[in-house]
């Protein structure tokens, strides 16, 4: 039962990280209609490392074109060139989330217990996400692609991004809304908004992966929790194939739609007593 249960949260970690929809807030709420319990926030930060394999697995070519690009662009100079625009937006787009996650690691104690991670406060955020990814889907322009991003792009993008650290907002939600916004095309603002959540979920992963190992992986064991790590991993890489593809031809209504179903949901089971 074990191995089942990670194989579902793996999933759902996986589909849901990079789908606008709320990984933290899935992997909290699913299992818990399933009679299973919260699984706790260390537990689906840690198995986010099947993730950030898929992303690097997938974005491999494009994060070492950045990588040597900008090594090159320093050597001559030439300050303006796209890859070091992107390497130094992904750096200072990192670090709002990096503060704010610190800021809780530190001062919120009991986080996996706090009213952030509540069902209501997730239905709201869901709620409340969809209705400005609503708006950047109406208002937004959508004439700038990848290579038109800015520095202060990127910033603005990873201030929105810090906004994930509440479950129900959706760390690729927040920026790909953001990157709307700012008017950058569907499919451009979803693949810059995977290169910034690189590192933020590398971190975070890697920061609650060493807690497990100190607590011996809680009630789950090191092969379940590996079962989810594959698991992730798997679904995480297809998600993202998936949703570069939808983005050439599709809007963001179906996303919308979804969260603000979702929303309504968990206050309908809130108010009836099947969630608390």
């Amino acid at each position: 039962m074990e191995y089942l249960k990670a194989l579902v949260l793996g999933l759902v970690q996986g589909i849901t990280e990079f789908l606008p929809i709320s990984s933290t807030a899935h992997v909290k709420v699913v299992p818990v209609l399933l009679g299973w319990g919260d699984p706790g926030a260390s537990f689906a930060a840690a198995i986010q490392l099947g993730s950030v394999a898929a992303v690097l697995w997938y974005f491999w070519t494009d994060l070492a074109q950045i990588a040597i690009g900008s090594v090159r662009a320093i050597r001559k100079a030439n300050y303006d060139a796209l890859e070091l625009r992107l390497a130094i937006g992904i750096i200072l787009g990192t670090i709002p989330i990096v503060i704010g996650g610190l800021y809780i690691k530190l001062f919120v104690t009991d986080y996996d217990n706090s009213p952030l991670r509540s069902v209501a406060a997730i239905a709201i955020a869901s709620i409340v996400m969809a209705l400005l990814l609503a708006l950047a889907e109406k208002v937004g322009l959508r004439k700038r692609r990848l290579n038109n991003i800015t520095i202060m792009d990127a910033l603005w993008i990873g201030l929105a991004e810090m906004l994930a650290i509440i479950p129900g907002v959706s760390r690729s939600g927040s920026t790909l809304t953001a990157g709307l916004f700012l008017g950058l095309e569907r499919a451009p603002a979803a693949r810059f908004s995977f290169l910034l959540g690189t590192p933020a979920i590398l971190i975070a992963g890697l920061v609650e992966l060493e807690a497990m190992f100190d607590s011996g992986f809680g009630d789950m064991g090191a092969g379940a929790f590996g079962v989810a790590m594959i698991a992730s991993l798997v679904s995480s890489y297809l998600a993202i194939a998936w949703l570069l593809k939808f983005f050439q031809t599709q809007s963001t209504w179906v996303f919308v739609w979804y969260r603000l179903g979702f929303g309504l949901l968990l206050l309908i089971l809130l108010g009836l007593g099947y969630v608390s």
